[in-house]
Parts: C-alpha cells; structure tokens; sequence
C-alpha cells in the first residue's frame, strides 16, 4: 500500500493542500469531533434539562411560558438572580428575566451556528470514493449521536442533582467549563482533518437560476426523453470532481430549466457554451422540496420529543420521588431512562440490526433512511398513548386521594413514567439518527450543512410549535372559567386530555409521512473518483467505474 496516496474525493488540509489518505480523517479525526460533541451536548443538556424548574421555582414563570458564561452569570452573581429565604425565591426583576432570556438566546445562536456543521464536518472525514471508508462511513452518524447520549446521560444524572441541591451557580458553571473544554479537544484534531474543497461558488445561487429558468420555460414544450435535456458529459464532472445527478421524474415542471436553448452545437463538456441549467442542478432543487416536505412531516415528532424536558418533568414533579428514606429523585433525573436507552440501542442496532436486516435487503444500511423514519415515529406515537394512559391513571389516583394542592405530592411513584422515557429513547434511535443521515444524504452537493440545518431546525421549530400549542390550548380551554388541561396546577388541570391531542395529531402524522415517503425518490448519483493516480487501497486495484449509488 502506498501511504503517500492521497484521497480521492479532494479533500484538502486546512491550507488547502491534498491530504494523504493514511494520515487523516476517519475515525482518528472524528475521535475529537466525538469527544467535542459530547462535551458540547453535557453543557447544552445540563441548561435544558432542568430549564423548566428553574424558571418556574426560582424566576416564577409560569409553567406556559417556560418553554455559558452569561447564563453561568446570570444564577450566579446575586444582582441577576432573585432573593431567596429558606428555599423560596422571590419574582424575578424584570431587568433579571431579561438578562436571563438573552443567555438562553445567546447560547441558541450558537449552537445555531456549531449543529448544523460539526456533524457535516465529521461525516467529510470519509472518503466515498474509497469502498473501505464509505462502509466507516454508514455507522458514523450511530456513534456521533452515542456520544451526544453520553454526554446527556451525565447531565441529566450529576448536573441535574447539583442543580438542585447544591446550587443552580454551580450547576450551570460545570456546562460552561464542559463547553470550554469541547472547543480546546476540538483544536487539538486540527492536524488530522480533512476539509471539501467547495466545488461550486454559489450553491445557493444554482438553486435560484433554476427556479427563474423554469419559470421563463413554463410555455415551453417538455422533450419526450430526458437524455434530451441540458447536462454536461461525464468527462466534464472527472475534470472537475463533481457529482452527476441522474434525472428523476417528479417536478417535472423544473425540467423546463434544462431546455436546450436552441443550440443544437452547444459544447457540453463546457458550462459557458449554454444559458440552459442542466438535469444535476435540476435534480439539486428537486432534492431541497424533496426534504422540505420530509421536514414537514418531521415537526409533531419534533413536538413529541419536546414534552421530555416540558411537561414530562412538571408531571414528575407531582409524583412520588422518594428512593428510600433520604433521598429524593430529582425529576428531571428521569430522563437519563431516555439516554440509557439510546446507549443500550444504538450498539445493538449498529451490531446487530444492521447486518442482520443487510444480508435480508442488500441494503448496507439493512433498511432504507425513510423506513428507519417510520419505524421510529410508530415506536413514538406508541409512546405517546402510554404517557396518555399514565396520565389517566394519575388523575384517578387524584381523585381517589382527594389531592388537590399545587405542592401536594401524588401518591403514586415517578416510575411510572418510566416506559414513556424508554420508548422515546428507542424511537430516536431510529428518528433523531435517522433524519440527521436522511439529511446529509439526500443534500445536494456543496449543500451537507443545509440538510443538517433542516435536521436542526426541525427541533427548533418543534419546540415554538410545543410552546404554540401549549400557550394555545392553555387559551382555549381555560376561558369561561373553565378548567385548563395544563394549569400552573397540574394536580387540578386536565392534561390526560392534551396527551390524548398529543396522541391524535401524532397518529395522522404518521399516516401523513407514510403518504410523503411512499413518493418520496432517492437520490442517484455517479461518482467518478478525483486522483485518478490513487487507484490502490491496501494492495487491491481499485475498480475506477463510475458507481452508481441508490439508497
């Protein structure tokens, strides 16, 4: 094996130099990455974890509106938090809350700008040309998301516990330490990583000019055969190193974009010879409303996932904590039961799902991305009517015990929503993974950290919609003097009935994804390796055919 061979994909060092194959990337560079996420996702937890407490025992937000160095301030100097005798705090000052709001904010705008990248840049590390890596490749984004569960699980078990009884300064200090220490692990992988040169200026751009070509083509005459469209030849994506989209036949109205502009002698190895798009960036745009509508689908899970660090603790807060006769459960310490099984199921879905359902599918995925999806999303609505079902049982034992005061502790222990916690973690073994691969996956080229975005994004825009329907039902069903489903009370609020809401909406949405997936198309593409003097991987001749790949 020659060891000076360098990658095949381009990919660059940090000075824009080619790389060698042997020396970076792969799991050696992803090990910082890893360990940067985990650190990251112990500071990121250890906030939102137990947030809801927080604003509403110590500022005294009321449960409605509660949906590092600043916010590590903001519980520590005593001028920006609110006065407390003997464990109970005054209302926060107006000048408080907001300091305290413009942490949180400032912490999301952050990791605004980290998620949507640091997994893209971690799935980069392997080359697709390279048969061994890309295999790699298939399990990375398993282990990307165990070690954002290792790091969870210590905040939702240590940091939580020290929140709560020795002090929210030190507690919210730990994550500010923990997220100076992710960035000095991430520094240190600086040498060893590899980085894609970007191949088009203006992705973005691209997708627009497809859009004004195709509406300027709209009362053209699409051609009987797609190999009649505008695209350039094969030798044209060798030469630059890009990918080649095959022609899918949806949005068939984009294809109007790529209507040869008359010039039958147009010199299709070179880009400048034609005003027409061609089908690759046709099928790119295709792919943007292809996820888009996968997105959409991807918002009430997103809501259901929500209700662990929301509703789930408030509900816990009301039940029996105790764990023997000095130690009380902090409530938002159940939801390590979701981590732990996240841990327990990533391995066994890695190691043993996997390669199982492969050799009965020939997928190397054993299943494809939407399938994964699905099973997910079914695994939650199954959780959600079990939350629902607790729920019931809650409110009778209630009214069997005539329990009726917002501190009265319900004589039914916080285990039972145990099942609850386990199955979301298992459900997102499938869904939380599976949409972060969708993702990147189906991005177009020079587009990976767009389709993270859309991961993202995704649970951002599925907790406002929690906030929304939270704020809305609480409108709703609280006026006339009627009894709110989710009061400041919950021992005297009905919120079996917003589960069983929870629980509808969920169902129709999983009828909904199912309908989307069913016409859903994956991407295909022809890869053409870049260094085509790197033809051996470890003694083997490598076979320098294109490869067309299908999910």
């Amino acid at each position: 094996m020659d060891t000076k061979c360098c990658t095949q994909d381009g990919t660059v060092d940090l000075r824009g130099r080619p790389v060698q194959a042997s020396r970076t990337g792969k799991w050696k560079a992803c090990a910082f990455l890893v360990g940067y996420e985990a650190f990251e996702r112990m500071a990121f937890y250890g906030v939102a974890s137990n947030l809801v407490n927080y604003l509403t025992t110590q500022l005294h937000e009321e449960t409605v509106a509660s949906g590092m160095i600043l916010l590590t301030m903001a519980v520590s100097f005593k001028f920006m938090k609110p006065t407390c005798t003997n464990g109970v705090c005054n209302k926060a000052s107006p000048l408080q809350i907001a300091f305290f709001y413009s942490a949180l904010y400032i912490v999301a705008i952050g990791a605004g700008g980290t998620k949507p990248n640091i997994s893209t840049f971690g799935a980069d590390q392997f080359d697709d040309y390279n048969p061994h890596e890309k295999k790699l490749k298939v399990s990375f984004f398993n282990w990307w998301m165990f070690s954002s569960f290792l790091g969870a699980l210590f905040a939702t078990l240590c940091l939580v516990y020290i929140q709560e009884n020795l002090g929210w300064g030190l507690g919210y200090g730990i994550p500010a330490v923990g997220l100076l220490l992710s960035l000095f692990i991430f520094y240190l992988g600086t040498p060893i990583y590899r980085h894609k040169a970007r191949k088009t200026k203006s992705p973005a751009r691209e997708l627009f000019q497809v859009l004004i070509a195709a509406f300027n083509n709209r009362k053209l005459q699409l051609p009987n055969s797609p190999s009649e469209l505008q695209e350039f030849d094969l030798q044209y994506y060798i030469q630059t190193g890009k990918r080649q989209v095959h022609h899918t036949p949806v949005l068939r109205c984009l294809d109007k974009a790529a209507i040869k502009d008359g010039s039958n002698n147009a010199d299709t190895s070179n880009p400048s010879s034609s005003s027409s798009c061609t089908v690759t960036q046709v099928e790119g745009v295709k792919l943007v409303f292809g996820m888009m509508l996968i997105w959409l689908v991807t918002l009430i899970p997103s809501t259901i996932w929500a209700q662990i660090n929301t509703l789930f603790v408030k509900q816990g807060t009301t039940l029996d904590r105790n764990l023997g006769p000095n130690f009380q459960i902090p409530a938002a310490s159940l939801g390590s039961f979701v981590t732990f099984s996240m841990l327990l199921s990533v391995p066994m879905y890695d190691r043993f799902f996997v390669p199982f359902m492969r050799k009965k599918t020939g997928n190397p995925r054993g299943i494809t991305l939407l399938q994964r999806l699905g099973i997910g999303f079914a695994i939650q609505v199954i959780a959600i009517a079990i939350a629902y079902a607790v729920e019931v049982r809650r409110m009778h034992v209630i009214r069997m015990h005539h329990v009726a005061g917002p501190k009265e502790i319900v004589p039914m222990s916080i285990f039972w929503l145990l099942p609850q916690y386990v199955l979301l973690g298992i459900a997102d073994v499938f869904n939380a993974i599976g949409l972060l691969e969708f993702f990147y996956d189906q991005s177009p080229e020079d587009m990976q950290s767009l389709g993270t975005t859309f991961f993202t994004s995704g649970i951002g825009v599925g907790n406002f919609l929690n906030s929304f329907l939270v704020t809305m039902v609480d409108k709703i069903t609280g006026t006339g003097g009627g009894k709110s489903w989710i009061g400041n009370n919950l021992n005297d609020s009905h919120l079996d009935y917003y589960y069983g809401f929870l629980l509808v909406i969920s169902a129709l949405n999983l009828g909904v994804f199912l309908w989307a997936s069913s016409r859903y198309i994956y991407k295909k593409e022809t890869l053409q390796a870049l260094n085509e003097d790197c033809i051996r991987i470890d003694g083997k001749t490598m076979d320098t055919s294109p490869l067309g790949l299908q999910v």
